[in-house]
């Protein structure tokens, strides 16, 4: 059962209790309540959050976990309340079978659609979510609307009836084309950034930038394969491009599972790179900060690298610097590697502030852990069972299991929110080595995974705590993210009761405040993807089919 901080209300609450998901009203004996009542005043404490990168689309929704700091947060209120949406009803944009989100443009009435098949352009003004442009990704498979369906139409009892579907109509698609369009951003140029399986970065625009209609087309690209390690990696697969962003001066980072290459935004000019070692491997992006930090994470080892003055620093006296952190095994399911699932976030901005970068570590029981990301505190003592004076402190994650699984690990970032901070538990009891196979049967086929919990950093203490737990709710692979303008934190689900659906937390109490129910279609899974909004308080819901603007707004 879940683990509250006081007893639950609301008719969404009953609706889980009485489904026999939700204790209705219980304590939660590892939590730290003083930490649930100042949780606002240590929002503010933490500063106001990343400064706006002007090289970007826009402050959110431009890049990959919705701003250079990765924070997963965004300002939106979606509304309080039970929704019941069929996915097949909403205006929806037919791509994927992966499409990790909708990018923003510089212009409010227009997004970029970055997924598998390639980037869209889509007209969001008046409420409404219209396909204007498309283009599929060179080097990529297409996947028509009707194949698409063809698949997620079907109700599936196993794994190898979703094999046989995938194999018969999209080709014998596997994990490794979730690998295309999974880290983009647009830049604010209107310029989409794109990497495919095949390490070649695309650089996408509008042949007209007056007339969307006209299409889109190839304005630059770079072929990174000639600059990678041929050697396997420690997942068995050769070096390849993991992710982009965006320097505060304009320059391009582009992360690769051993590298990283800063160069000119228009791919001209010869990149500079450091590499890490052969025994390690990165598997997730990075974040940047104002002053050149950029932020990322082997399987092994933390690393901030710094550009500065034009060049790219890996040395301490430039402010860089590395930190091994514990990591573990390979889980059966969702997750890729030994070591951490997160984008590294950071957390904390301004003077007086902890300023950290949070992931969550590689152990089988995994742990929040937080590293100074600029000068350790003076006097600053290393904390036990910490590698490195580097780490700030780290916490076990119980994920409010009581009886907990063979692995609590996570393949998304940590959320971050103020001090706050929130992780799911990803990993469920089945687990197929296609993760593609595995992500469409987590939740209808396989027992799909539950667990997730709230902590707060104490800046005084220079400590995580616990703040609540929820054991009972479930969150398969899609990215959870906070409104901030609601205080809702939002986890994507399955139950064979209702099927898939959107859940929101409360977040400073961890109260069930928002059920959007799509029922039993597989386009309620946001397989690999990130939640959004609307600024009208619409849900705008990155399925495994395609994105659709789901209307709860009122």
């Amino acid at each position: 059962m879940g683990k509250l901080l006081r007893c639950q209300a609301g008719a969404a609450a009953l609706a889980l209790a009485a489904a026999g998901t939700l204790s209705a009203c219980s304590s939660d004996s590892s939590s730290n309540s003083g930490s649930a009542s100042t949780t606002s005043g240590a929002a503010s404490a933490a500063g106001s959050g990343p400064a706006r990168n002007p090289y970007l689309a826009a402050e959110k929704f431009a890049v990959t976990h919705l701003d250079p700091a990765q924070s997963d947060s965004f300002p939106d209120p979606v509304p309080r309340g039970t929704f019941h949406i069929d996915p097949a009803q909403m205006p929806r944009v037919p791509t994927g079978p992966v499409s990790i989100m909708t990018l923003a443009s510089p212009s409010p009435d227009f997004m970029w659609i970055s997924s598998t098949s390639g980037p869209r352009y889509v007209d969001v003004s008046n409420g409404g979510f219209q396909e204007v442009a498309s283009m599929d990704a060179p080097g990529v498979q297409p996947i028509s609307p009707q194949q698409l369906d063809q698949v997620l139409n079907q109700q599936f009892t196993d794994a190898g009836q979703i094999e046989s579907a995938i194999a018969q109509d999209w080709g014998g698609a596997n994990w490794q084309r979730i690998t295309n369009g999974i880290y983009g951003m647009v830049d604010k140029d209107n310029h989409f950034y794109f990497i495919n399986q095949d390490a070649v970065l695309f650089v996408f625009g509008l042949k007209n930038k007056d007339k969307p209609g006209d299409g889109i087309e190839i304005l630059a690209q770079k072929d990174f394969k000639p600059l990678l390690s041929t050697a396997l990696t420690t997942l068995g697969t050769p070096e390849t491009i993991v992710g982009a962003d965006m320097t505060y001066d304009g320059h391009l980072a582009v992360l690769a599972s051993r590298s990283l290459y800063v160069l000119n935004r228009d791919l001209t000019g010869d990149p500079q790179q450091v590499r890490i070692g052969d025994d390690e491997t990165v598997s997730n992006s990075m974040a940047v900060d104002p002053d050149g930090g950029i932020y990322f994470a082997s399987d092994k080892i933390m690393r901030k690298a710094v550009w500065k003055n034009d060049k790219l620093s890996t040395d301490e006296g430039d402010g860089a610097w590395a930190s091994p952190y514990d990591f573990g095994r390979q889980p059966p399911a969702v997750k890729f590697g030994i070591g951490t699932g997160s984008t590294p976030t950071l957390m904390g901005y301004g003077s007086g502030t902890d300023e950290l970068v949070v992931i969550t570590d590689g152990s089988d029981h995994m742990k929040l852990v937080a590293f100074w990301r600029n000068k350790i505190p003076d006097g600053f003592q290393q904390k036990p069972n910490t590698k490195s004076n580097r780490i700030a402190d780290q916490i076990q994650v119980t994920a409010g299991l009581d009886n907990p699984p063979e692995f609590i690990q996570s393949e998304q970032s940590v959320v971050v929110n103020g001090y706050g901070a929130f992780v799911v538990q990803n990993i469920g009891s089945g687990g197929s080595p296609d993760r593609l196979v595995d992500v469409i049967a987590n939740g209808p086929v396989a027992e799909p995974p539950h667990g997730m919990q709230r902590f707060e950093w104490d800046p005084e203490a220079h400590q995580w705590n616990s703040v609540w737990t929820r054991g009972d709710v479930v969150s398969t692979s899609m990215v959870p993210a906070v409104s901030t303008g609601a205080g809702i934190v939002f986890v994507n689900g399955y139950s064979k009761a209702d099927g898939w659906e959107l859940t929101g937390l409360d977040w400073k109490t961890g109260e069930t405040v928002h059920r959007t129910i799509f029922g039993q279609s597989n386009l309620g899974n946001g397989a690999y993807a990130i939640v959004e909004a609307f600024p009208n308080g619409d849900l705008l819901f990155n399925s495994i089919g395609g994105p659709f603007r789901a209307k709860i707004a009122k």
